[in-house]
């Protein structure tokens, strides 16, 4: 919904910019003034987005944020968008969706995305993790921002910034500096990075039981890499053809 809400925003300030000079700001403070000839070829781009994170955050809070609305009806968005153009989901007019959290988190997360990537090109240090970590956990309460979080998960990420914390005052040498909920196969998984040492790993297995002690259930741990399908290939699913008068 937030993509269709930003592509129909861009093309009313093409048509804003294009009239006449003379055209008075319009109560939702988007001044067409303000778009100068690159203005106008960025804002096509925009009116024929194809995925929100194409579009970066600064021209996100610049120019759509402010306007975006929390929430909105499926009856009131099909009133003035008509279609959100998703094949595979239907508008319920009756029901309210948001809008804004997950309008924001694709962009924020591609961002979030580039910048790890950079990160792990730069030298090993503290500042290195500690950037690193500050971008999962920021990735971690944007996603719950969506509602697509979990009470597990969130205690597992809040028990990991417990013990960063609490290691970090004690001695100002912490082994573990962030975590994110990640895909699991079947269910939520928490991804933490921290630094390659036994203290670390003693940490984690602290987090474990403590997670236990909390709710009577002993996280898996998942540790080292794999090569995955490439070694012990895959498996291919196809959907059965629907027999007649099936229901």
């Amino acid at each position: 919904m937030g993509r269709e809400m930003i592509k129909s925003a861009a093309s009313g300030l093409i048509s804003q910019s294009l009239s006449s000079l003379g055209v008075p700001q319009q109560e939702d403070d988007m001044n067409s003034d303000e778009y100068g000839e690159q203005g106008i070829e960025l804002l096509k781009d925009e009116a024929s987005l194809d995925y929100l994170c194409n579009l970066s955050p600064h021209r996100y809070e610049a120019v759509y944020a402010k306007n975006l609305p929390e929430s909105i009806t499926g009856e009131t968005f099909v009133k003035h968008y008509a279609d959100h153009n998703d094949t595979v989901t239907v508008i319920d007019p009756k029901r309210s969706y948001c809008v804004k959290a997950p309008t924001r988190h694709p962009i924020y997360e591609n961002f979030r995305v580039e910048a790890f990537k950079a990160l792990l090109t730069a030298a090993n240090s503290d500042e290195q993790l500690s950037a690193l970590g500050e971008l999962m956990y920021q990735c971690h309460y944007s996603y719950n921002d969506c509602g697509l979080g979990s009470d597990g998960t969130d205690r597992l990420v809040k028990l990991v910034q417990e013990m960063q914390h609490r290691k970090s005052l004690r001695d100002g040498s912490p082994s573990l500096f962030g975590a994110k909920i990640t895909g699991g196969g079947s269910g939520g998984s928490v991804c933490v990075i921290g630094r390659n040492c036994i203290r670390s790993s003693e940490e984690i297995l602290e987090i474990q039981q403590r997670y236990k002690a909390a709710t009577g259930y002993l996280p898996i741990l998942f540790e080292g890499s794999s090569p995955g399908a490439g070694k012990f290939g895959y498996l291919k699913l196809r959907r059965r053809p629907s027999s007649p008068g099936s229901i």
